[in-house]
């Protein structure tokens, strides 16, 4: 369970990220976080991270204060995390599996379970044939692909998508869409932040709007409506 109880963001200058935002997502959801630009929706992401702390309020994850960890638990709590971003963030030097790899390496797994989870996670994202190529030898389809394959390697509770599809034409966006579906279908809960109008309306799942800091309608089964 995620909750946002009465959180706020204020900038140095005055100007609010987030007004009094309360709101849940369940395990197992997959939610949607709509808006314009500035709407506080990419605040809201960091906040669940613990890449930025509210100026009031409590964010919970399974019944934990997220800010309230010292920073030397703070990777075991990310670890729960697989996080997705609209610009790939591979590692241009490593191979589709080495890049997938690297996030078990990081979070101390023996190398026979690497050996043996790799290959399935590229089949899992339609890449079983692609293992040994480099990113630049990929389409920015593909390349997400292994940003997905290298978020969801490690079994986390939640994969966090900020604007996922937002360098990729339409057929690689509803390719990665249907992926992060099928993800979430196996149990993993799923958020992601979008300005894709279609993507949304092909999701028919939960919508979260948000406009100038706040929630301004949350529908459980929505379309994107600003």
């Amino acid at each position: 369970m995620i909750y946002f109880d009465k959180v706020s963001k204020i900038h140095r200058d005055g100007t609010p990220a987030l007004e009094d935002v309360t709101l849940s997502i369940s395990p197992k959801e997959f939610v949607s976080i709509v808006g314009h630009s500035g709407a506080g929706k990419t605040t809201l992401i960091k906040m669940l991270l613990a890449e930025d702390r509210p100026t009031e309020g409590t964010v919970f994850f399974e019944s934990a204060d997220v800010h309230a960890f010292p920073k030397s638990k703070l990777h075991h709590y990310r670890r729960k995390i697989g996080t997705v971003f609209q610009d790939f963030r591979l590692i241009p030097n490593k191979t589709a599996y080495e890049n997938i790899a690297f996030a078990m390496e990081a979070a101390g797994r023996p190398e026979d379970e690497i050996r043996s989870d790799v290959p399935h996670i590229l089949d899992l994202v339609d890449l079983g044939g692609k293992g040994h190529h480099f990113p630049n030898q990929l389409s920015g389809g593909e390349q997400q692909r292994i940003a997905i394959g290298r978020a969801i390697i490690n079994q986390p509770d939640l994969i966090v998508a900020d604007e996922p599809t937002g360098n990729l034409d339409p057929v690689n966006t509803y390719e990665i869409m249907d992926i992060l579906k099928k993800i979430n279908e196996l149990g993993t809960t799923v958020l992601i932040t979008t300005h894709n109008k279609g993507v949304v309306d092909s999701i028919g799942r939960r919508v979260i709007t948000m406009d100038r800091g706040r929630i301004v309608r949350d529908d459980m089964q929505g379309q994107y409506v600003l």
